[in-house]
């Protein structure tokens, strides 16, 4: 028996979620990075039905990122248990969860629990600002209780989330990050982009085609010296005050 934690986190709000929730949950963990490009060209990953794997996932445009997707759809589940974490950016997860659900069903994992959780937005900071605060910190735990119950009683009834399938359209976002003068061509943004929209001959560029502004070549450059336009982060924070405003709640299925 064995415990894993499989995380696709770009900004590090997906991961801290997940920490909050593994920590409370277990002792230790095999960490699985899904932003790792590697993971598609590695030999397929298996568990067994005594293992455990907390997945944790952002949602994006109320999708499962697709790279995350596909690299879930490669392993072996074995039967293991799965817990599902969808993390948000104080707008809505829509179906997200249902997507990762379908998803790990599929390659073989039975999904026992699942939480959506609402981390800082990954492009419009100001919305949902510093979560997952310490409020946050103590709803995970309590989750994590209830879900270490239920993993103890033994026999788990199936796992039913919110979400519609056909899945809600996601085209993508029309911005992508790009480096400025700043840029030392120190080559690491182009190491940790999960779908390898970064040359590392010319880093300060960004192939529009395959990126899905995930935005962790923003947040991890050592220099800052990628961003969006301006303008463009203005217009579409103007557009979703609406949606991302107040506090959204963390969710336990």
């Amino acid at each position: 028996m064995a415990n894993y934690e499989l995380i696709f986190s770009p900004t590090g709000g997906t991961q801290r979620v997940a920490e909050l929730l593994g920590g409370s949950l277990w002792n230790d963990a095999e960490e699985i990075d899904l932003m790792d490009r590697a993971l598609e060209e590695e030999q397929t990953k298996s568990f067994s039905a005594q293992d455990c794997c907390l997945v944790a996932v952002p949602c994006f445009g109320g999708r499962v990122p697709d790279p995350a997707r596909r690299r879930l759809e490669e392993l072996n589940g074995g039967g293991a248990r799965a817990i599902l974490v969808v993390v948000y950016g104080n707008r809505a997860y829509d179906d997200t969860l249902l997507e990762l659900k379908d998803t790990l069903v599929k390659a073989g994992f039975r999904p026992v629990a699942a939480v959506a959780a609402v981390a800082e937005h990954s492009i419009m900071r100001r919305f949902a600002a510093g979560r997952p605060d310490q409020t946050d910190a103590k709803e995970l735990a309590s989750f994590a209780q209830t879900i270490r119950q239920r993993l103890e009683a033994g026999t788990i009834p199936a796992l039913e989330v919110p979400g519609e399938n056909p899945y809600r359209p996601y085209p993508g976002l029309p911005m992508h990050p790009k480096g400025t003068s700043a840029c030392t061509s120190c080559g690491r943004c182009a190491r940790i982009c999960p779908v390898g929209a970064i040359d590392p001959a010319h880093p300060r560029e960004t192939d529009q085609d395959k990126c899905i502004t995930c935005m962790a070549c923003v947040a991890r450059c050592p220099r800052r010296a990628r961003r969006l336009r301006p303008l463009m982060v203005f217009l579409a924070g103007r557009k979703m005050k609406k949606v991302c405003g107040g506090r959204k709640p963390n969710q336990l299925f």
